[in-house]
């Protein structure tokens, strides 16, 4: 009956009640008619559910940047890219640049000069395969030569025409080639004079 009589009077000061809030505890505060609960349970309960939805979110995020699937096209895509590139290239140097004129190419691979470094090849090729949208140029280097039948007979011979630089077998190269109709006249050209002659250029490229 006293304790009874207590809280009465406690409650009717407007003095707090608290009941023990240890490890699983509440309090109860009264005043002005009203009353405010923390609930400690409560308050566990949502630390619980915050450090779970963090840990949730952390695992998520570490299995979608640690799964990636690749495709085959993905995985060769700036291989592609770059033997495109190096093929538009080529297929513009072989455009003459007057109607029924010779092209370019077909110059270069005429006038070739055994044992030199075709300047004329390496600065047209660089500037149209080193172009970029926006500042900057990009990183190209190539070795190009020419291969053709030698007539009369069956041999193949290949003949050196430019390089950026040389190969070192470090380099992921691609490889681009184009057809190029030759015609020297009287000079001779892999073994015939005043004949067609189709020759194969073909050019490795790489990115440094």
């Amino acid at each position: 009956m006293r304790l009874i009589e207590g809280i009465s009077r406690r409650r009717s000061t407007g003095y707090p009640i608290r009941t023990g809030c240890r490890s699983l505890s509440r309090t109860e505060t009264w005043s002005h008619g009203g009353h405010d609960r923390v609930n400690c349970d409560g308050q566990l309960y949502t630390i619980e559910g915050i450090a779970a939805a963090l840990l949730m979110i952390m695992t998520a995020y570490l299995v979608v940047n640690a799964t990636s699937v690749y495709t085959a096209g993905d995985t060769h895509i700036s291989d592609m890219q770059l033997e495109q590139m190096g093929s538009d290239a080529l297929k513009i140097m072989d455009t003459p640049l007057v109607e029924n004129e010779k092209s370019p190419l077909q110059d270069i691979v005429e006038n070739y000069n055994p044992g030199s470094n075709n300047a004329t090849f390496g600065s047209m090729f660089l500037d149209l395969t080193n172009l970029r949208a926006g500042s900057g140029s990009d990183h190209i280097q190539y070795t190009a030569n020419f291969t053709c039948r030698i007539n009369p007979g069956t041999e193949i011979a290949s003949y050196p025409l430019s390089y950026s630089r040389n190969l070192t077998l470090g380099e992921h190269a691609v490889r681009v080639t184009k057809w190029v109709t030759v015609n020297k006249g009287a000079a001779a050209f892999c073994g015939t004079t005043n004949t067609e002659r189709a020759v194969l250029v073909e050019v490795l490229m790489w990115r440094d």
